[in-house]
């Protein structure tokens, strides 16, 4: 039953507009540039409170940031994808 709603999703993907998939991604890249801005606000609000522990909130922070990135990278994989381009 799943593959059979896989494969109809699957076949409506590639009917997609690449004007629609571009606005899609627009919008499933503010989420990311949302995070970034959070992750390091909280660094700068860390380091003010706590000057010593700046190594450590750095190190949770890059690792984190990459995580959020991953997810803006997979986005702009998927528009490719819908878009057919």
């Amino acid at each position: 039953m799943s593959n059979i709603v896989l494969a109809q999703a699957a076949e409506a993907a590639g009917n997609i507009n690449p004007g629609l998939a571009a606005i899609g991604y627009g919008l499933g890249a503010i989420g990311p540039g949302i995070g970034v801005g959070l992750i390091f606000a909280a660094v700068i609000n860390g380091t003010a409170r706590q000057p010593e522990a700046q190594g450590k909130l750095q190190g949770i922070a890059f690792s984190t940031f990459v995580l959020t990135e991953v997810l803006a990278l997979i986005g702009i994989v998927i528009y490719f994808l819908a878009s057919g381009a």
